[in-house]
This record gives structure tokens, C-alpha cells and sequence, in this order.
């Protein structure tokens, strides 16, 4: 069988199996622990709900992922449903957390690189007698501050987007901008449901086991930098808008410039036109006095360049180029 568990304690971590005397042995400790479970089979989801009595409602939705964020409560334990951010394609990892007075059980499909860092600081927290309330806060807390560097790269990009387009507009620029959008905007959805959720926990309409005033303030915390990350995506989301227009304003005076531009083209050759056609008429007068090179000059060429002198002296003075 494959390792597919992280278990840890105060005194050790290690990788494990999802097996039964594994999984027992943990249960039967009086001590509490952490089990992060990484794409659990179909049995090995039953066997943790068989051995750790999770809810047969709380399994449907660790058998359906797409949840949510939200805290489910049951006998004995509690499930919470969070986000936070992974290098896959979506950007989001969504995490399962079984919680009670005993035991943290996280099960997720996807990579969680704040898992990494929260590791040892969970184990010291444990080994200090610390209750395992406040090792949830430090998982839930790590998920969460996983998308700050995700909104600084956006913050980075969107900056030198911003400076490409008031020099040299393209549509390369606002296919990225809308494809930026719409990651953010996912990230937004993932934010937006966890703040609301934290909120209600603090005001008291959701319970979690262990809380205690001290614990109150650490997921305090955890409600501000949400609150921090969906007023940053608010103002990025603003900042999209607010370049796109940038550049739809751009590409409507680059049109209207090239518009005046043909008109005062069209405008120098439209007395040329007369001209030429005038004096290329097949009357008999013309064709026996306007004969010599001075009237070709005069009137053929000197005439059109006399034209086009005085329709760009109006031009200019109309402030039209």
C-alpha cells in the first residue's frame, strides 16, 4: 500500500499507510495528533470514517469535492471545508478538515505547499501542551496566507502591464488581463465564502470544539488577512477594469487620429482631382493655347503644389495635425 498520510504529534511526524492498525493506533492515542490524507481511495475513506466515526454526510462530501467553504458540526467532531492556494492549473487546493478534541484529520486531492511550512510549527505547538484548537489555526492560517504571494505577483504583472499599454497598446495585453481576471475572480470565490464563514464563527454563529477566548483571538486574525485579501482582489478587479478602459480609450484615439489623418489626405486630393481633371478636358481651346512646358508648369504642376501649400497652412491653423 502506498504512503499516502503525513502523521504528527508532539514528539514525532512521519509518512504513513491508510491502514487499519495505523489508523487505530493513532485513534487510540491520548495525545493529539494531525493526519493529512492526500487522494484517499474510496475504502480508505470509508476505513478513516469507520475508525475515527466521521459522519456518513461529512464522507459524501470528502467523495464530492467542489464544496463550499463551511463547518459542518455532528456528534463529536466537526468538518470545515477551506481553501488555499496550489501551483496546479486552478490555482486552488480545497481542504477537508475533520476536527474534534482528539484529532485533525485534512484530507485534499490537490498539493498544499503551505502544509510544508505549517508542519513543524504544528509539532511545536503540540510538544508545548499547546490544545488542538490553536494547530487547526496554524493549518487554516497557513492556507490562507498562501494566496499572498499569488496577489503580489498580480500587484508585479499588473504594473508593467499598466506601463506596456500607455506605450504600446496591443490586444496581447488585455487577453492577459482578462485571462488574469478570471483567475482572480476564482480566488475571489474561494475567499469571499471563508471570510463570511469566520465572520459568523466569531460572532457566534458557528461553534467550533476547544474554542476559547485565547483561541478567539488567533482566528481573529485569520478573519482579517480574509478580509485584507478580498478588499486587495476588490481593488485588483478595479485595476483590471480600469486598464482595459485604458486601452479601449487608446485604440479609439489611435482610430480617431488615423481618421483625421485619411480625411486630411483625402481632403489634399480631392482639389488635385478637380485640377487634373479640369485641364485634362478635350476642348479645342485648350488643347491649341495650353500646349508649352511654362503652362505644364504653371498650371499642371505649380497649381497642385499652390493647393496643397494652402490646404496645409488651414490645416495647421485649425489645429487639425
Amino acid at each position: 500500500m502506498a504512503l499516502a498520510g503525513h502523521l504528527l504529534d508532539g514528539t514525532r511526524q512521519a509518512d504513513v499507510t491508510l491502514d487499519r492498525a495505523n489508523l487505530e493506533a493513532a485513534h487510540a492515542r491520548d495525545e493529539f495528533f494531525w493526519l493529512d490524507v492526500r487522494q484517499p481511495s474510496e475504502d480508505e475513506l470509508d476505513l478513516l470514517g469507520e475508525v475515527f466515526g466521521f459522519h456518513e454526510l461529512a464522507l459524501e462530501d470528502s467523495r464530492h469535492f467542489g464544496q463550499r467553504a463551511k463547518l459542518e458540526e455532528y456528534d463529536d467532531h466537526v468538518l470545515l471545508v477551506v481553501y488555499g492556494w496550489t501551483p496546479d492549473e486552478d490555482g486552488l487546493v480545497e481542504v477537508h478538515c475533520y476536527y474534534s478534541d482528539r484529532f485533525l484529520v485534512t484530507i485534499r486531492r490537490d498539493d498544499a505547499p503551505a502544509f510544508e511550512d505549517v508542519r513543524e510549527q504544528c509539532q511545536n505547538k503540540l510538544a508545548r501542551g499547546s490544545d488542538g484548537i490553536l494547530v487547526l489555526h496554524q493549518v487554516v492560517d497557513g492556507l490562507v496566507d498562501s494566496f499572498l504571494p499569488v496577489l503580489e505577483r498580480f500587484d508585479e504583472r499588473l504594473e508593467v502591464i499598466e506601463n506596456e499599454m500607455l506605450e504600446r497598446p496591443s490586444d496581447k495585453q488585455v487577453h492577459e488581463i482578462l485571462k488574469m481576471r478570471r483567475r482572480l475572480t476564482s480566488l475571489r470565490k474561494a475567499v469571499g465564502p471563508q471570510r463570511d464563514l469566520f465572520g459568523r464563527l466569531l460572532n457566534g454563529i458557528e461553534v467550533l470544539p476547544g474554542m476559547t477566548r485565547d483561541a478567539e483571538r488567533y482566528f481573529r486574525d485569520v478573519y482579517d488577512h480574509l478580509y485584507r485579501l478580498s478588499e486587495t482582489m476588490d481593488a485588483y478587479r478595479e485595476l483590471m477594469s480600469s486598464a482595459v478602459d485604458v486601452y479601449l480609450s487608446a485604440a479609439s484615439n489611435r482610430l480617431g487620429s488615423t481618421t483625421k489623418q485619411l480625411a486630411v489626405i483625402a481632403t489634399i486630393f480631392l482639389p488635385l482631382t478637380f485640377v487634373t481633371g479640369f485641364f485634362g478636358q478635350n476642348f479645342g481651346w485648350m488643347v491649341e493655347n495650353v500646349g508649352g512646358w511654362r503652362e505644364f508648369v504653371v498650371l499642371g504642376i505649380g497649381l497642385q503644389f499652390v493647393t496643397i501649400a494652402l490646404l496645409v497652412a488651414y490645416f495647421k491653423r485649425q489645429g487639425w495635425f
